[in-house]
């Protein structure tokens, strides 16, 4: 197999006679890991750079360990591979020049801040491959166990930097097709007899060009006016759709608020919250997409409607008491102008707390809601904004506790993770078809089966967002920014998504918050610009390895104020037989997404027993199939890691401690179907940090570092820290996110100075640590972390809220220590063990076959 020299830690040449075929890393320690259970391996090197094994063979003779005296062998943990370096140096790439999609190889992580220039492939922010380069045959693929799939964020933002998506009018015609596929006419695309007809680059199917269409062709075969026809050149276009998309006459969006007033929601400050949440989203920042109109319900017991229109002086309430018969009592006004009826809005947002004040009722009828808000939007579409904080015992959709701790931590707790009953599917299924979507918001302090009502964000492409233990002045900021960001990203409704791959590949499985009525059509009954729709894809013959493989995601939607487009991404990627040429061109980031997507799907199915068992064995697999296939001839106690996956046992790793996937019987239902539905929708940039958190140091800013830079326009971040503890400086300050939190751990012996410029206090013992955002003083440090903390929270508006946590005083830094991923916590090794572990089980499996050993597995 022809290879090309591989990279390593330094001071460690590549092994000699190794068939390297892409770059490795060879995983080095100050000593050799504690062998395991049938372990004879080292992973280290001496002071000279030889191989060091437990047994002391290899170093310098003053260094070997008296006979009664064997070494406590140990992984240095600062050599592990860590995503902050991979990440840095990524980034540093991209920071010099810009990106060309062109190269259809190598594109940017997903971490990282880069310019894209549409060169005929879609910019990665929309899709993202598993792996850029893709085998030829099904045996090549089973012989690497690498992931083969995309993740599509069709609506996603683009930099400022970057060229907008361009929008092309074809007229009543519409845009050019492939008469068999109906492939959307591409860059990649051949015109042949002088410019008279096409081959679809998907199916090979011959095609005629339209009269009005035709252009002659150059001396290369390429048409005269491709540099002047965005659909010729650029990966990603959109189209005007014609009539015979429009199934009914599109609308403006319409986003209907319906807020849950019974007693717990007064009390935990959530209907307070909310209406101030929706005001600053409304007219804070962005407001609504252009064109869309706003709605407010409130519900306890019975459902209140509210006149918005501009030509009342205060909102006009109406009750619909009889839940059993629902029905909307206002025709006009009950949507409107967020501008046109600001101060209808404004004077009835002020007022809803003062309003149910003094409210008793405690059962929340969150089915005769949704049945209203289908009825109100039925022929226009849009999207509704729950809030709701207890379980629906009354009414249409009513609920039992049916959680039973009996059942945690056993097979039989997946029974949990099914809906009680079918209601809350069918009418997701309703609000699909009527283009409505659901964000569902919930402020739980007791369990509200997540599991059923979860369905109508999963069902209608909405999000599921939870506040649990909801407390106003402690989460109401990060509430209120989630909001907003919910409100003001981009908005499409009534879609339909449909990936075409070339002959020999198919689409077989997808994954997101969607619904499909057959094995093609993904219909989303709300698309934003983080929507990401996971595919896994199967084959059905042979590719030719002579070809580019293609792949075309066309999403048909309406925008938020009324058109009906088609926006359309193109993919082409090298064929290959090397499987070194696959293990090269992985995508890890894009494969632990979708990997994660499988993962909790199969949850509803299999055991999380099994579930955690067949992740950590898919590890062990791929590792091991690069192991025999490109790295052969190295040591057997060498674990060597391709470049492109080294991330993988980490990533892995932390998916296993996650709440979705891990055991133990303090993860409440409710927080595992949320973090469940968490990964579900999650676009692979967010799900990067979801895997690994983001700890930023704080103390020893130097130079520009908590400045913005000129040229790129971000703000500068010092190095980041490891996710773990014994990386933490007891002298210091770190900022940590990663799930949407914003915490500040402070050490023990923080200096006395940094506390009075960062919070205004002059000793540890002084900072309060019931505030729950950063303050604002008039100190150049202060100003640097404001502008750290924002930076580090871009998918919020504004900051979340904010938790400070001191070293060795404060109880909630047992919970800051589960978000350490490399540190033994959570029922789950430390990364060094794991790292051991999957050692121990490649040995296993490239050793010559004897006796089988016990595979290892987590509980």
């Amino acid at each position: 197999m022809p290879g090309y020299p591989g990279t390593c830690a330094p001071g460690y040449p590549s092994p000699a006679g190794a068939p390297i075929t892409g770059p490795q890393t060879f995983v080095p320690g100050a000593q050799a890991p504690a062998p395991m259970p049938g372990s004879s391996a080292a992973y280290a090197r001496g002071a000279g750079g030889a191989p060091v094994s437990p047994s002391g063979a290899g170093r310098p003779p003053q260094a070997q360990p008296a006979p009664y005296e064997p070494p406590k062998p140990r992984i240095d943990p600062n050599q592990m591979p860590t995503p902050i370096s991979v990440h840095m140096h990524d980034q540093e790439i991209h920071d010099e020049q810009p990106y060309s999609t062109g190269l259809k190889t190598n594109v940017p992580l997903a971490s990282t801040n880069f310019t894209a220039i549409d060169d005929g492939n879609s910019n990665p922010r929309f899709i993202r491959l598993t792996m850029y380069s893709v085998p030829h045959t099904e045996e090549l693929l089973k012989a690497t166990q690498l992931p083969l799939g995309m993740v599509v964020q069709p609506l996603a933002d683009l930099a400022p930097t970057e060229e907008p998506v361009k929008l092309i009018d074809f007229g009543e015609e519409g845009p050019i097709r492939c008469m068999r596929c109906k492939t959307y006419i591409n860059p990649y695309m051949v015109f042949i007899n002088g410019g008279k007809h096409f081959v679809c680059n998907i199916c090979r199917h011959e095609n005629d060009v339209p009269d009005d269409y035709f252009c002659n062709l150059d001396m290369v075969g390429r048409r005269l006016d491709c540099q002047v026809r965005p659909e010729l050149h650029n990966g990603t276009v959109e189209f005007v759709a014609t009539k015979d998309f429009i199934a009914r006459e599109p609308h403006p969006a319409t986003f209907v608020f319906a807020i849950d007033v019974t007693w717990g929601a007064v009390q935990n400050g959530m209907v307070a919250q909310a209406a101030a949440a929706i005001k600053d989203a409304l007219y804070g920042g962005r407001g609504l997409p252009v064109g869309a109109k706003v709605a407010i319900i409130t519900y306890d017991r019975s459902a209140h409607f509210y006149g918005l229109s501009p030509s009342l002086e205060q909102a006009q309430m109406m009750v619909v008491p009889d839940i059993h018969d629902m029905f909307v009592p206002i025709h006009e006004g009950f949507a409107a102008d967020p501008i046109e009826s600001r101060h209808v809005i404004e004077g009835l947002l002020d007022s809803l707390p003062s309003m149910f004040m003094q409210n008793r009722t405690a059962e929340p009828v969150l089915g005769a809601v949704v049945q209203a808000v289908h009825e109100a939007l039925r022929n226009t579409g849009g999207k509704l904004f729950a809030f709701h904080t207890a379980l629906p015992t009354f009414g249409p959709g009513s609920l039992k506790q049916r959680d039973d701790p009996k059942l945690h931590n056993t097979d039989k707790e997946r029974t949990l993770y099914e809906p009680q009953d079918s209601f809350y599917h069918d009418w997701a299924v309703k609000l699909v078809e009527s283009g409505i979507s659901c964000s569902l918001y919930t402020f739980p302090n007791t369990p509200m089966d997540l599991a059923t009502l979860s369905q109508l964000s999963t069902v209608t492409s909405g999000e599921l967002y939870s506040y649990p233990g909801f407390e106003g002045k402690r989460d109401g900021r990060r509430f209120a920014a989630d909001l907003r960001a919910d409100v003001e990203r981009t908005y499409g409704s009534n879609a339909v998504l449909r990936i075409r791959t070339s002959d020999g590949l198919r689409v077989d499985e997808h994954y997101g918050n969607l619904f499909m009525r057959n094995h093609v059509d993904v219909e989303l009954a709300g698309v934003t610009s983080d929507t990401a729709i996971g595919a896994l894809l199967q084959y059905d013959g042979r590719l030719d390895e002579k070809q580019d493989v293609y792949f075309q995601a066309a999403l048909l939607y309406t925008t938020s104020d009324g058109q009906r487009r088609i926006r359309v991404h193109n993919v082409a990627v090298p064929c290959t037989t090397l499987i070194g040429s696959m293990f090269r061109n992985a995508e890890v980031d894009t494969s632990m997404n979708l990997i994660a997507k499988a993962a909790v799907t199969e949850a509803l199915s299999q055991p999380l027993r099994s579930i955690r068992e067949r992740l950590s064995d898919r590890c062990v697999q791929i590792l091991t199939a690069y192991r025999r296939n490109c790295a052969a001839g190295s040591p057997p106690g060498q674990l060597i890691l391709p470049e492109a996956f080294k991330l993988a046992p980490l990533y892995t790793l932390s998916l296993l401690k996650s709440p979705a996937i891990r055991g133990g019987a303090d993860v409440p239902i409710d927080q595992r179907i949320f973090h469940m539905c968490l990964l579900r929708q999650l676009p692979v940039r967010k799900s990067m940090d979801y895997f690994y958190p983001t700890i930023v140091p704080i103390h020893a800013l130097a130079g520009n570092q908590g400045e913005v830079d000129e040229k790129t326009g971000l703000v500068v971040l010092p190095t980041f820290a490891r996710a773990s503890y014994t990386m933490l400086d007891p002298a210091g300050a770190y900022l940590l996110t990663g799930d949407g939190s914003l915490i500040m751990w402070l050490g023990r012996q923080v200096p006395a100075q940094f506390l009075q410029d960062a919070l205004g206090v002059s000793s540890l013992e002084q900072v309060d640590i019931m505030q729950h955002s950063l303050p604002e003083l008039d100190t150049a440090l202060n100003r640097k972390i404001n502008a750290i903390a924002r930076q580090v929270l871009p998918a919020r508006v504004g900051f979340a809220s904010l938790q400070i946590i001191r070293q060795g005083i404060d109880q909630a830094e047992v919970q800051f220590a589960t978000k350490l991923i490399e540190d033994r916590n959570s029922d789950n090794m430390t990364y060094v063990d794991y790292v051991c572990a999957v050692h121990r089980q490649i040995q296993v499996e490239v050793r010559p076959k004897g006796p089988v050993e016990p595979k290892w597995s987590y509980n």
